[in-house]
């Protein structure tokens, strides 16, 4: 039974727990607790941890702690959908906690996996039981008792993987989305995988992907993660300095904590990042430069003579658009006629993403730097990439605002009252109030058999979603359409834009449209290809 590890044991524990979601990832996506086709968890959770095995294949005999940070810092880039942002903080933390160390036992890997769960439920606003967080906090108790009966690495592992097998078959109680579907939270079974994939590795069994087409990943890139807050102060301040000293950082949080607000200060072994609002934008610098050199400074509104060592505009020139205007939209939809209708409206940036096809924060991070503004406001259009995008703004100089658009039609909704005159303040507030006007409607198609709410469902069904709930289920989408259409015409809608999918002729969403004309006769009625996969029809009413 082995006691401890080195950093080349993690390395390939990662890449087996990689090999082995990789491998399960179908079975997590068919954990759908709703039955249309937007089961992701497995492809998420894969794409995320295989970012890191990539990074880590290229790390010859790495120390631990090297190890766990290429790790943390490639998934933290190309992190997706919620659960693999939740995956990357968790492996975020035990990165963490692995710092100084040349080797891990029983006591410090309990102690990492607690980091790891302390991370992910920070960054989750409004944590539920019976998800993945569930399963991770139970497991690492679990892990924490039995290090202290037996130091053995090996055997906190199992322990950990007993008790997170024994959490994830109860999440099927606790959660009553899941109980209504009688299937167990895919998070949760997805680090189950993993973990029992470190411990194959731990016991030189190490999980291999079969061949095939290679995981796509981003080249990665070292940072951490923060939040910034609204500007209050005349200057809106951010440098990093690369560490030269063993001057403490939480010193320098002190002194900037009285000269303004907004501070974020985030550290590790090489580098202070700071994003703080002051009016005295040179007593932060001045302070600053006492714990190392500077890399780079921004202040907004502030002319300030740099010194040698501060990265110039023109070295960020290649991979950061220089702000030519204060404001700036990121938008995130799939489909040619939806993009279309972004670009006009007036977004900079569309990424191609959506429902199972979630962009990482890799791709929104590309995108938001493209953008020749200083701050940038990211509608992700999909409740699975908000979390992928509310990491963007600790990895660019940028300000980025996300605003929580759950469907496409709220992302237009949101644009039509965008003013780039306007303050950051007034548009963050005026979008996001914006995204509870507008009611969304959807029609796809059943995964597999289901009987869910109430319906009986079968594979190949159509499906209508009235906002996140499933409004009915018929072989005929005109019944759908009618059904809907009456819905529309009670609520009194007076605007109703339906966006025809990529698998729709023009001549038969035209009869959708004429369906909605005929019932609801004084709303206003439009008609857009917007070339959407999965959905036949996205339709708004305001």
């Amino acid at each position: 039974m082995r006691q401890t590890i080195n950093g080349a044991d993690l390395r390939r524990m990662i890449i087996s727990a990689a090999a082995s979601i990789e491998i399960h990832k179908q079975a997590l996506n068919e954990l759908n607790v709703f039955p249309v086709p937007d089961g992701d968890t497995g492809t998420n959770m894969s794409m995320t941890i295989n970012s890191a095995a990539a990074d880590l294949r290229k790390t010859e005999d790495p120390g631990l702690y090297e190890a766990s940070k290429v790790a943390a810092s490639a998934m933290l880039r190309g992190a997706r959908g919620n659960s693999g942002v939740i995956l990357s903080l968790l492996f975020r933390g035990i990165s963490r906690k692995l710092k100084g160390a040349d080797s891990c036992d029983g006591v410090l890997w309990a102690q990492a996996l607690q980091e790891g769960v302390d991370a992910a439920y920070k960054a989750v606003m409004k944590p539920a039981e019976g998800t993945i967080l569930t399963v991770a906090r139970l497991a690492a108790a679990k892990a924490w008792d039995a290090s202290q009966e037996n130091n053995f690495l090996e055997y906190v592992q199992e322990a950990a993987i007993t008790e997170a097998k024994a959490a994830l078959a109860d999440t099927v109680n606790q959660n009553p989305v899941l109980k209504k579907a009688g299937v167990v939270d895919a998070g949760g079974k997805g680090w189950v995988i993993a973990l029992e994939a470190m411990l194959c590795a731990l016991r030189g069994e190490d999980v291999v992907a079969p061949e095939g087409e290679p995981v796509q990943v981003k080249e990665s890139a070292d940072f951490s993660d923060f939040n910034t807050e609204d500007i209050t102060f005349s200057y809106c301040t951010e440098f990093i300095i690369s560490r030269e000293n063993d001057k403490d950082p939480e010193e320098l949080r002190a002194f900037l904590n009285g000269l303004g607000d907004s501070l974020v200060l985030v550290d590790d072994d090489e580098i202070i990042k700071v994003h703080v609002h002051t009016n005295d934008p040179g007593a932060a610098l001045h302070e600053a430069v006492n714990y190392g050199s500077f890399v780079t400074v921004k202040i907004e509104n502030m002319r300030l003579q740099h010194t040698e060592k501060v990265m110039t505009e023109q070295e960020l020139a290649p991979k950061i658009a220089e702000p030519e205007k204060p404001l700036g939209v990121v938008s995130v939809c799939a489909g040619d006629g939806l993009k279309d209708v972004f670009l006009n409206l007036g977004v900079d940036q569309v990424i191609s993403g959506g429902q199972t096809m979630n962009p990482s924060t890799q791709d929104i991070l590309e995108a938001v730097n493209k953008v020749p503004a200083e701050t940038v406001y990211v509608l992700p259009n999909n409740k699975n990439i908000i979390m992928a995008a509310q990491q963007v703004d600790a990895l660019t100089p940028k300000t980025v605002v996300v605003i929580p658009s759950k469907t496409v039609p709220q992302g237009v909704t949101a644009m039509l009252s965008f003013n780039p005159e306007g303050s950051v303040e007034e548009n963050t507030q005026t979008l996001t109030e914006a995204l509870g006007t507008v009611d969304t409607m959807q029609i796809t198609y059943a995964a597999r058999n289901s009987d869910f709410d109430g319906y009986d469902i079968h594979e190949g069904d159509y499906l209508a979603l009235y906002g996140s709930q499933l409004f009915g289920t018929s072989q005929d989408v005109k019944v759908l359409l009618r059904s809907l259409a009456e819905k529309v015409r009670d609520d009194g809608r007076e605007y109703i834009t339906i966006y025809y999918g990529a698998d729709v002729k023009e001549k038969h969403a035209q009869k959708a449209a004429d369906i909605f004309a005929d019932i609801c006769p004084d709303a206003d009625v439009n008609l857009l290809s917007g070339g959407q996969p999965v959905y036949y029809y996205l339709i708004s009413a305001e």
